[in-house]
Order: structure tokens, then sequence, then C-alpha cells
């Protein structure tokens, strides 16, 4: 298993320099991963900074709170399509669900993915605010809405990813959907583990240091 190309090579902090994001794209194309993450104001210097690789830029939208109007997921993932953006993984509204409010949740996916057509939409169901039943009726909601990835976590919350969500997750989705498994994932075994469980992505900015880790056990 090339584990390199399942990780969406992760930068997300609010800190995060223009230099650190440079950085981030020079190591994607070192070593091959799937696709750089970054927040939407840096997507154009991305995609430039990758432009004679295979590395694709993906960004976050209604993050990391998934609480901002359906209006403004619309433009935010518009926006970052139309600045370059070849995924777009975006925050479910915890409120809305949890308030059992499942057509406001469905209407904020669907009008997201509606808005940026064949782009690749993940939705963040932040796991570590939910119950089991509301994991499932969020991943039946994602089936609803045709997206084409549930992700774990944002990593800013209380937790990230765990084994059990995503055998949960994967149940749900019955093979319609893929998983993004993120947060928390920070050495290789760790990240093989996910996909044995049926993650298909690996969300992390420990990329490096898990092909390192790897190359290291190889020698």
């Amino acid at each position: 298993m090339e584990l390199n190309r399942y990780i969406d090579h992760t930068l997300l902090s609010p800190r995060a320099t223009e230099r650190e994001i440079l950085k981030l794209c020079q190591e994607a194309i070192t070593y091959d991963f799937y696709s750089v993450c970054v927040n939407s104001c840096y997507v154009s210097m991305a995609k430039e900074a990758l432009k004679n690789s295979r590395v694709k830029v993906c960004t976050v939208v209604g993050f990391p709170l998934g609480a901002m109007s359906t209006e403004a997921k619309v433009f935010e993932a518009k926006n970052a399509v139309d600045q370059g953006a070849s995924e777009i993984d975006m925050v479910l509204n915890i409120g809305y669900l949890k308030s059992q409010n499942y057509v406001a949740v469905l209407k904020d996916i669907a009008d997201v993915k509606r808005s940026i057509g064949l782009t690749p939409l993940k939705v963040i169901l932040e796991i570590s605010e939910l119950s089991k039943n509301e994991i499932v009726r969020a991943c039946e909601i994602c089936l609803d809405a045709n997206v084409e990835f549930v992700k774990t976590s944002t990593g800013f919350s209380k937790s990230g990813a765990t084994l059990t969500a995503v055998k949960i997750m994967k149940k749900s989705v019955r093979g319609h959907i893929k998983i993004k498994a993120s947060g928390g994932i920070r050495d290789y075994e760790t990240a093989i583990k996910y996909l044995d469980h049926g993650a298909d992505r690996i969300g992390a900015s420990a990329g490096v240091a898990m092909m390192n880790e790897k190359s290291s056990k190889a020698s």
C-alpha cells in the first residue's frame, strides 16, 4: 500500500504563514501526496506552487464550526473552486443536526454540493460532538446529498478520528460514499490501521513524519 497517495497533507492553523504553505506544497511534491489541505485564503498560492505536479489542492468551508449560513458556505465553496481548489471539505451544521432539523442539514450540504458541481465534496461530521445515532443520521443525509466523502473531524474539537467512528460511518454509507479519517493521526502504523478499517483518505499534518517512519522501518 502506497500510503503517500492516501494523504491530504494538511496545514489549517490560523497562524500558518505563506512560507509555511509553500513548504507544505514542496513537501507534498517531494512525497507525492494526494493533496494539500489549506485554508481558502491560500488556495491560489498553493495552486501556483503545485502547478507542475499531480498534487491536488483541497480547502475547507464553514471551518471549523460549521455554523455559518448556507449562503456563506456556498460562496466560500464556489470562490475556492474558482481560485483552483480541486476538493472541498465542508463542516456539517452540528446545531441543526442536534435540533433534529434534518431538512436544514440536508439543504446546507446539498446547496454547497450543487454550487460546485463535479468538484468532490467531503462533509466533516465532527464525530467528537455526535452520538452513534447522530453519526449514522449524518451519513444518511450525506447519502441523500450525493457527496463524495464523509470525514471524521476538523482537528479543532476535543478529539479527532476514532476507529469505532470509521466503522460506523463505513457501515452507514454502504459503499456509496468514501471515508476520510482526520484528526490525531500522527504515525504510519495508525494511518495504515485506519485504511485497513475502511478509510479511503487520511487527513494529517504529520505526513512527512509518517513517510520517514516508513522508510526507517524498511531500512
